[in-house]
């Protein structure tokens, strides 16, 4: 059991693992840091933490492991605050969607500690934020990705991978460079559709009788776009290189729709929709049996 974990940022990620640890039993007590306010006081009266604090210096006094789970925007600043105050036994890990970035931060910020700096992503979340969105079973059955480097401590990446086997995820390990390409592909870049879509109604002269008349289709297209506009926006500026790379491929894709629609092409139309709608159920298929 681990006597002490700090985590900075007790939103819907990390205030779940809180929870989920707690659940399990697995700590004695948990520190929440924050910048005060109610977030913070919520997280307090849920239960979620055992003690709130503001003071990075004060928090991490005596840790075993620290979470840094606010957007990835914030992390270098904290990664700053907690330099000087790290003992050399403390593990530190960090919740982000990108890694590179990161890890480059961590290299930079905690040069003595990056040999116990673990690099993690967990694949999970909603659109709601804040803690009060915060659930033990989050993690259940998803997927959470570790990027070690060749710096890292066997014993430290041991450490952290048992951490979110706690939690009932599944742990599996690729590099910084991998993993920021492939969540490009498959998360980053349909948030950003989502966004762009809702964005471009709403705009439209007759959003109004838009949105009232937009269903089921719609809803389930955009739902991210209901998400953490701070979050995202950090996430596309930390991974941007791979996101417009995504950009490009999906503008031929879309380049490729038009062309079909401006030749009346229904059967290249048909073929295109079918590749789709066959590599889709067959997702759908693999997921349902994990």
């Amino acid at each position: 059991m681990l006597d002490k974990l700090v985590i900075f940022g007790v939103g819907l990620i990390g205030g779940s693992l809180a929870l989920a640890l707690k659940r399990a039993g697995a700590v004695q007590h948990v520190v929440g840091v924050g910048r005060g306010g109610e977030n913070l006081r919520n997280a307090l009266e849920l239960g979620v933490v055992d003690q709130a604090e503001t003071n990075a210096a004060h928090a991490v006094v005596d840790a075993e492991i620290i979470v840094l789970a606010t957007p990835v925007a914030q992390i270098p600043a904290v990664m700053a605050a907690i330099a000087p105050h790290l003992s050399s036994n403390v593990i530190i890990t960090d919740v982000g969607s990108t890694k590179s970035d990161v890890i480059n931060n961590a290299r930079q910020q905690l040069p003595q500690h990056i040999a116990r700096f673990i690099a993690g992503h967990p694949i999970a979340g909603a659109e709601k934020s804040g803690v009060t969105a915060a659930r033990a079973d989050l993690f259940e059955g998803k997927n959470v990705v570790l990027t070690p480097t060749a710096e890292t401590d066997p014993q430290a990446l041991q450490m952290v991978r048992q951490l979110w086997q706690t939690t009932g995820a599944k742990v599996s390990e690729m590099s910084a460079a991998a993993h920021d390409d492939i969540f490009a592909a498959v998360s980053h870049l349909p948030h950003l559709l989502a966004f762009a879509l809702v964005d471009e109604i709403a705009s439209r002269p007759n959003a109004a009788q838009l949105f009232g008349f937009a269903a089921s289709g719609f809803r389930d297209f955009t739902r991210i776009a209901g998400s953490s506009p701070e979050m995202w926006r950090d996430i596309s500026m930390a991974n941007r290189e791979a996101l417009l790379n995504e950009l490009s491929a999906y503008q031929n894709e879309l380049l490729r729709l038009r062309t079909l629609l401006e030749k009346s092409d229904g059967d290249g139309l048909q073929a295109l929709f079918e590749q789709a709608s066959q590599a889709r159920n067959s997702w759908m298929h693999r997921q349902s049996r994990k």
